[in-house]
């Protein structure tokens, strides 16, 4: 995991991490019984195969273990993610899973 700094940006609701100067974000939606809903990933083109989205995936689900929220992966690359990298799956909503 890098050390680029890791933002939450409440007001455009997305978690954001700035890298040589481009903004890689995902998009989120926290329901009021601490669902986090990760809708959208997105990474520059120009910052494309440095692992900057994984790297973005994993600090935004650390955020939210240590939030005590739980997962909702709408996002196919979160969900990808996921089938990757098994030990996250405990943060799952309910009624969510990840399989390949």
């Amino acid at each position: 995991m890098n050390d680029y700094e890791f933002i939450l940006n409440e007001d455009k609701k997305r978690f954001e991490m700035e890298v040589d100067g481009h903004i890689a974000f995902i998009e989120y939606i926290l329901t009021n019984d601490k669902v986090m809903f990760l809708t959208h990933t997105e990474v520059p083109k120009s910052l494309g195969g440095k692992g900057i989205g994984s790297d973005i995936v994993e600090k935004a689900l650390n955020y939210i273990k240590e939030h005590n929220y739980t997962l909702a992966p709408l996002c196919p690359f979160v969900a990808k993610y996921l089938v990757k990298n098994p030990e996250w799956q405990s943060i799952l909503a309910k009624g969510y899973n990840v399989s390949k």
